[in-house]
């Protein structure tokens, strides 16, 4: 089994800064993509960043220049600094994990979220 756990959300004033960390523990082989996630109150989870295990990365068009995704594949971690931050980015931020155990092969693990608020 695999668990994946976010932190380093929180309270910020528009045009502030947060990083926020994914970690996966557990059972794991491989990672292959791991991808950041969110979901405003009312709206539908949208996909934010990913990372390939190459380093490439690909972002939603609405937070490029602003956002940037990263990983260790050492700790089995990811990370998104968010700068620049505006009101429309306050949501509950997702860690989405594509990843090999070693008993139930590839599939994708989602953490539980943690809550961004951008607000003055």
């Amino acid at each position: 089994q695999v668990q994946v756990v976010e932190s380093g959300g929180g309270l910020v004033q528009p045009g502030g800064s947060l990083r926020l960390s994914c970690a996966a523990s557990g059972s794991i082989v491989a990672i292959n993509v791991m991808a950041w996630y969110r979901q405003a109150p009312g709206q539908t989870r949208e996909w934010v960043a990913t990372i390939t295990p190459t380093g490439r990365t690909n972002y939603v068009d609405s937070v490029k220049g602003r956002f940037t995704i990263s990983r260790d594949d050492a700790k089995n971690t990811a990370t998104l600094q968010m700068n620049s931050l505006k009101s429309e980015d306050t949501a509950a931020y997702f860690c989405l994990v594509d990843a090999r155990d070693a008993v139930s092969g590839w599939r994708g693990y989602w953490g539980q979220g943690t809550q961004v608020t951008v607000s003055s």
